[in-house]
């Protein structure tokens, strides 16, 4: 009864996992509208549906960390009471967050969990060194390093498209050369458009939809629309930040059912795949939008630059084994993009990284809780 239930709540780990965060790789596309919602949403899926198959061969070490072995006493590891409370604790984490459109990291509520059932399942046996070292270090590096490699990376895309002579273009404007701003024109019901000032010259401003008055790109680059080139690019390293969530998340889990020896691995991902799926298509809005909307306002080209970083950043965590979070990586992306363009809304922000703070002890008591709980009914 203990395996079956080790495999439900681990599936709902995946569950709430794929709605927490199976859209941050594709937010940059809905927040700076390249796409609609429901297109970055398929997108995002898709991509981290390849991700999670391509973990089978390129993210074993993640699957061993993960167990709890070398963190914990391999008896420890091995049994079934510490890993379902393990999964337990990361699960009802996660989705607490997922239904408060909070974007956490599953990753930061699996190592909680992992230290929560850890500490009352084996005591002073608990690594801490382990602990440190090989979760805690790459988890707290990684946002920071984003920020880092996001500001620069911009600045440096930017000259690149001045010395290509590409420009941008806007529709909201008056005469050939002057600009006025929204908040000074009155809005006319009866027209939908914005009108000046009667003292002024008299000139009205019509405003388009916002799909239509986006900042966009004109020039040619190698024989192609720079518009274009920047959105089918975009559209690309939505993707690719996708399929490392999957490739770089679905290990984690499946570290769970290692000690299932009947389950082999392979279904192990499969399964875990598709309750990830299942999640981000069934509860993903609420994150989406904070991630989309309220963290920074991005045009093309800046959403482009965080989504660029983040895949690189995830990607190579994948491959050398280490626990980086996408959460982490993505809103550091986002708010150096923030930092940038003056956008970045602090209040958000300061939220989420206190939400962050607040993960790693709510999986852990839980997940303590939950190991006690069934030390008693046995």
């Amino acid at each position: 009864m203990l395996i079956g239930l080790l495999l439900l709540t681990t599936l709902f780990v995946a569950y709430a996992n794929g709605a927490n965060d199976n859209f941050k790789g594709v937010a940059t596309l809905y927040g700076s509208n390249t796409t609609s919602f429901r297109t970055a949403l398929w997108i995002g899926t898709a991509a981290t549906l390849a991700g999670c198959v391509s973990s089978v061969f390129l993210a074993e070490a993640l699957v061993k960390a993960f167990s709890g072995k070398g963190l914990v006493p391999d008896a420890v590891a091995a049994s079934p009471d510490f890993l379902l409370a393990v999964a337990a604790g990361a699960a009802a984490t996660v989705m607490l967050a997922t239904v408060l459109g909070i974007p956490i990291s599953t990753t930061h509520a699996l190592i909680g969990a992992l230290v929560g059932a850890g500490v009352v399942a084996s005591g002073p046996a608990l690594d801490l060194e382990v602990l440190g070292a090989a979760f805690f270090l790459p988890l707290l590096l990684s946002p920071m390093i984003a920020v880092l490699l996001t500001m620069p990376f911009y600045k440096l895309a930017h000259e690149m498209t001045v010395r290509l002579g590409i420009g941008k273009e806007t529709c909201l404007c008056v005469g050939p050369s002057s600009f006025v701003p929204v908040s000074r024109l009155a809005f006319d019901a009866g027209t939908a458009s914005y009108m000046q000032p009667a003292a002024a010259t008299g000139v009205s401003v019509t405003v388009g939809t916002t799909r239509e008055c986006v900042q966009k790109y004109n020039g040619r680059v190698l024989g192609l629309t720079a518009q274009g080139l920047v959105d089918g690019v975009h559209y690309l390293s939505a993707a690719a930040v996708s399929f490392a969530r999957g490739l770089n998340d679905t290990p984690k889990i499946v570290g769970l059912l290692l000690v299932v020896q009947a389950l082999d691995i392979k279904v192990s991902m499969l399964a875990i795949a598709l309750a990830m799926a299942l999640g981000g298509l069934l509860n993903a809005r609420k994150v989406a939008e904070t991630m989309s909307r309220k963290i920074a306002r991005m045009n093309d080209g800046q959403a482009l630059t965080a989504n660029l970083v983040t895949a690189a950043l995830l990607i190579g965590a994948s491959r050398y084994g280490l626990p980086v979070s996408t959460t982490h990586v993505s809103v550091g992306s986002i708010s150096g993009i923030g930092i940038i363009n003056a956008s970045a809304d602090r209040t958000v922000i300061g939220g989420i990284l206190l939400s962050w703070l607040l993960t790693l002890p709510v999986a852990a008591v839980t997940a303590a809780a939950v190991f006690w709980l069934l030390g008693m009914v046995k």
